[in-house]
């Protein structure tokens, strides 16, 4: 998911829960169609490997991720900006709510994906 805030998501997909979010996270930042904003784009840190990194960087993002602690060449990160991705946390802890999320009742990937957009649009309203 990318988020701009508390209520305003950009874009979401759907990743096979065997599958790294990584790939996925790249391929939704290239959909987005941003391009050099220079704006900071806090990430979780699944997403520090060089790969996403310069993907961010080449669309014009600032990324703020923190590196691995195994990582032989850290890299700086504004600490005080990447404190704000508890927004994000508190946006999926808001769609977890609903039970119909959490649980998946849905079989399809089309009705989950349905029902996630309704609880954004009824999170966002409330």
């Amino acid at each position: 998911m990318v988020a701009a805030g508390l209520k305003q998501v950009l874009g979401f997909c759907l990743s096979p829960g065997q599958a790294h979010d990584a790939p996925v996270g790249r391929e939704l930042l290239k959909d987005l169609g941003i391009d050099n904003l220079q704006i900071p784009l806090i990430m979780d840190r699944a997403y520090e490997g060089n790969e996403t990194r310069y993907l961010a960087q080449s669309l014009g993002f600032e990324p703020v991720v923190p590196p691995l602690q195994s990582r032989l060449d850290p890299w700086e990160y504004d600490t005080e900006l990447y404190k704000r991705r508890n927004e994000i946390e508190r946006l999926f802890g808001r769609i977890k709510r609903f039970r119909r999320v959490f649980t998946r009742y849905d079989k399809t990937d089309v009705m989950f994906t349905a029902f996630i957009t309704i609880t954004l649009i009824a999170d966002m309203l409330r």
